[in-house]
């Protein structure tokens, strides 16, 4: 730490442009831009133009929400001068995976900050210094601790645009700091919500029933989650509270219909999350905010934090599930789609807790290249396929065609209870597969 006096002089000696940063890129080196919006845009456009120059750079990160593809990766021809690795793959890792540029880190969500070891160069966009000399780190808390205690050095892009965000580890102090570029200001990437379709309108009706006053709710992104927070905010249930890994507009159209007091046992009076994305209204909502409170993932996503909030509920969707209640919220087949986050954590977190509920949702058809539908609850899950969420751990699924219960129920009835939430036209045909598995038969019923 450094006196008042001091801060000034330290700011100026450490301040370089983006180029200067991207000259301390070395062959070899391992590099993270963080988490969600912290993603550099100068330096990452900087160090774009000289990868080509360069060999063996690795570019690690999670959920980062850009505007604009990397431009170390546009710029860039192959894996020899520089790959990627995710440890939860959006849009545009999904594209570098495709093109053999991009893999995948598989983990628990609740466990990233310990998995971070040798980070040659930690690259993030930061709020502007105080007087005190802390950067704010934004709304992106997550895993940014374990980044920084694993980075040989840090360089940090100031810009005004970013949140202020509240809450635990949420400042670096610029002792901490080993180069400081003041960026262009770039507006912060928005998510903006899918429109919920007719289908997520129906499972929101099946799982708004279930949900008491007094829970505290942790919703993803996508349409699903949009429809039920868009039909909690106008319904009869009150004295919510928010406790989340992704902070998401739903919370605020939440709080601003009155529904969210924070009456709960533990952060009483507090939104908390472990990183934000949605738009800049949400943004601006966050922006040095005392109600929302953004934590390490560590925190957020821990089991037992979870489990000790009472009347918990967790609603995550998935790509598909087969009749022994395996859940696949990560890939289609061979090809990867996404990562398991916080799934796992919240499924387990919310059932332990007390009156707690996890919900998985998800549309119980898809639409296939020729027109055709197929259905998403399967006798087994397709070569390839990743299980997010193991059968142990299902609490309830949801489909538009109504809400099964698998917790402690024997493999025929999970198998019945699946089968009576599949579109209608797979139902005789998933019997006879279940007959063949072995865990539907003519005498099922009868032995009990």
């Amino acid at each position: 730490m450094y006196r008042i006096s001091q801060i000034a002089g330290e700011y100026e000696k450490r301040k370089i442009t983006a180029a200067e940063a991207a000259a301390r890129v070395q062959d070899g080196d391992r590099i993270s831009y963080g988490l969600g919006l912290s993603a550099p845009v100068d330096i990452d456009r900087a160090l774009g133009a000289r990868i080509q120059s360069l060999r063996g750079v690795e570019i690690v990160g999670s959920v980062l929400i850009k505007s604009e593809p990397y431009a170390v990766y546009t710029e860039s021809t192959s894996n020899t001068q520089v790959r990627f690795a995710s440890a939860h793959m959006n849009s545009m890792d999904r594209k570098m995976n495709k093109d053999g540029r991009c893999w995948f880190i598989p983990m628990l969500f609740n466990e990233l900050p310990k998995y971070w070891d040798r980070i040659d160069k930690l690259i993030i966009q930061v709020h502007p210094m105080d007087r005190w000399g802390n950067f704010n780190l934004g709304p992106q808390a997550a895993d940014l601790r374990g980044l920084l205690r694993a980075a040989k050095e840090v360089i940090v892009e100031v810009n005004n645009n970013m949140p202020k965000a509240l809450g635990y580890e949420t400042e670096l102090n610029i002792a901490a700091v080993d180069y400081i570029v003041e960026g262009s200001h770039s507006p912060m990437a928005e998510l903006k919500n899918k429109a919920a379709t007719a289908e997520d309108e129906k499972i929101a009706d099946f799982v708004l029933p279930l949900i008491e006053n007094g829970s505290t709710i942790q919703l993803g992104i996508g349409g699903t989650p949009y429809a039920i927070g868009n039909k909690l905010a106008q319904s009869d249930v009150k004295d919510l509270s928010a406790h989340t890994e992704m902070l998401v507009d739903s919370y605020l159209d939440l709080y601003e219909a009155g529904k969210i007091t924070g009456n709960k046992s533990r952060d009483r009076g507090k939104i908390v999350y472990a990183f934000a994305g949605g738009t800049k209204r949400l943004y601006d909502f966050i922006d040095d905010n005392q109600i929302v409170f953004n934590a390490p993932v560590d925190y957020t996503n821990n089991i037992h934090v979870i489990a000790g909030i009472d009347k918990f509920i967790s609603i995550n969707g998935c790509i598909n599930l087969d009749l022994y209640g395996q859940v696949n919220s990560e890939s289609a087949g061979f090809q990867h789609i996404s990562g398991t986050g916080g799934q796992l954590d919240f499924a387990q977190g919310a059932y332990a807790s007390e009156g707690g509920k996890s919900f998985l949702c998800l549309h119980s058809t898809r639409k296939k290249a020729d027109g055709s539908l197929e259905s998403l609850i399967l006798p087994t899950l397709p070569q390839g396929s990743i299980v997010s969420t193991p059968r142990s751990a299902v609490h309830y699924v949801v489909t538009e065609y109504g809400i099964a219960l698998l917790r402690g129920r024997s493999t025929w009835e999970r198998a019945e209870a699946l089968i009576s939430i599949a579109h209608p036209d797979f139902r005789e045909q998933l019997i006879g597969d279940a007959e063949k598995m072995g865990i539907w038969t003519k005498t099922s019923k009868l032995a009990l």
